[in-house]
């Protein structure tokens, strides 16, 4: 392990010395040289094993560290980062982190841009470092003046000797994983690694480990973990709840001639997996580590005896308490079911030839709103932008019989009016395995609700669809 140089002419009785000790000179020198576990339970039953590389014990607590220190020393090599500046980053949070570890040591300011999908938990880290966070709404496309990119080419522009690192375009993200991630998993596995498999946000990671790993051996198979929905498994970059992997658009530093396979995992098959790991390994992991174990599980499923599986878990679990291992949040995003009477009794008893979910798009006219209640004979509908099946984040408000017949005494040209001009705030939402009481208390304030099963709008339940079900003695 590096540690403290001697000063030139040190006192060898000097107090300070640390010559000899088994002592780092700073917490940066902590960074790298992370352990690797198997995953015995995980991959019980498998041709081969699953080897976790857990860089949640790097300082920071996450994988980011490493580009972070490495994008850092460039700049200031470069003069592009000078004594006394602000470093400015779009961030899910890790990758803010590792820069926050390296401004306190060098005496730089940091303004971290995050969506607001990311954990509570990480807004309040970055600031525990003495950052400043500026939070951004999550489903609006990367050009929007609100995204979490133009708002952080603002900031750059606003502020007196900023420095973006631009982990999304920077060669040096990736050069730190070809010069240390990568070396590392050859000479832990002694070479015996086939497979490698790990999430692509930046794109860094995959992208400097893989060509590490090809020029020691061509035969070795990159894979990407990638969550639904983003553009590396072939989506559009919509909405996903799975935080700090997956992306809505190609960055400079994801290398597409490195990977072999991506595999598609569901937010529901990751928070499910991060908890199994988290319970049956002992190893406390995030979601996007769930996307990574889950993708290296279905991948080993197909390979011999022969194989060795490497997955790379990004992060600790830390930064998620309030989301993955909470089980309120769980079932309200419906990816947990209770006991007892729960709304997906309530929608598996519904009769009718109703679609499961019946929206309206922003750019719709009222006109368009009004004949959509009549035909499916509903009074109140949720406003979403895109198609189906649409992501939570998607929702953007509602609209009810009662709200446009009010409207009309203010519009007089209320009928060709866009939906967007005259909506409401969304309905509340319900996950679908929540106890039905809990619905039937919300529908004292509200006349409906959306149900969400698996991160999406599944449908919207009334006052009348849950007495309908309901029996006297159920009330």
């Amino acid at each position: 392990m590096p540690g403290c140089q001697v000063r030139s002419g040190q006192d060898q009785d000097d107090p300070m010395d640390m010559s000899g000790l088994d002592v780092a000179g700073s917490v940066l020198d902590l960074i790298g040289k992370t352990p690797m576990v198997r995953l015995p339970h995980v991959d019980a039953g498998l041709p081969c094993p699953i080897v976790a590389k857990l860089e949640a014990t790097n300082p920071g607590g996450s994988v980011k560290d490493r580009p972070a220190v490495t994008m850092i020393e460039a700049a200031e090599a470069e003069g592009l980062l000078k004594p006394g500046g602000t470093i400015v980053e779009p961030t899910s949070g890790n990758t803010g982190v590792g820069l926050a570890i390296v401004a306190s040591q060098r005496g730089y300011d940091c303004i971290f841009v995050m969506t607001d999908k990311v954990s509570e938990e990480k807004v309040a880290l970055l600031k525990a470092y003495g950052a400043q966070v500026v939070v951004c709404p999550v489903a609006v496309p990367p050009d929007d003046p609100q995204s979490y990119y133009s708002t952080a080419e603002r900031i750059m522009r606003e502020t007196p000797g900023a420095f973006r690192p631009n982990q999304y375009h920077n060669p040096h993200n990736p050069r730190a994983h070809y010069e240390t991630t990568g070396p590392e998993i050859w000479e832990q596995t002694k070479g015996r690694i086939t497979h490698f498999v790990a999430g692509a946000g930046t794109g860094g990671t995959i992208t400097g480990v893989g060509r590490y790993l090809k020029e020691q051996n061509p035969n070795v198979q990159i894979v990407v973990a990638d969550p639904e929905g983003s553009v590396y498994s072939g989506g559009s970059g919509r909405p996903y709840l799975v935080e700090g992997v997956g992306e809505d658009f190609w960055p400079d530093t994801y290398d597409p001639k490195v990977v072999d396979i991506t595999i598609p995992i569901s937010d529901a098959d990751s928070f499910s997996m991060a908890r199994r790991v988290t319970r049956e390994e002992g190893i406390l992991i995030g979601g996007s580590g769930g996307t990574a174990v889950a993708a290296a599980r279905e991948l080993a499923s197909g390979l011999g005896s022969d194989s060795m599986v490497v997955v790379l878990i990004p992060d600790t679990g830390r930064g998620y308490l309030s989301k993955v291992f909470d089980e309120r949040w769980m079932a309200t995003m419906g990816f947990a079911r209770r006991e007892g009477l729960i709304v997906a009794d309530l929608l598996e008893a519904a009769t009718g030839d109703l679609p499961d979910l019946i929206y309206l798009e922003p750019t719709d006219s009222v006109r368009e709103a009004v004949l959509t209640m009549r035909k499916f004979g509903v009074s109140q509908l949720p406003v979403a932008k895109g198609e189906m099946p649409i992501a939570a984040a998607e929702v953007v408000g509602a609209v009810s019989e009662l709200w446009l017949m009010n409207q009309a005494y203010e519009h007089e040209d209320l009928l060709e009016k866009q939906i967007e001009d005259v909506m409401q705030p969304s309905l509340p939402t319900i996950g679908i395995g929540e106890p039905v009481d809990r619905a039937v208390g919300m529908l004292e304030s509200a006349p409906a609700l959306l149900v969400i099963d698996g991160g999406r709008p599944r449908t919207v339940i009334s006052r009348t669809d849950v007495l309908e079900y309901l029996s006297p003695e159920d009330l």
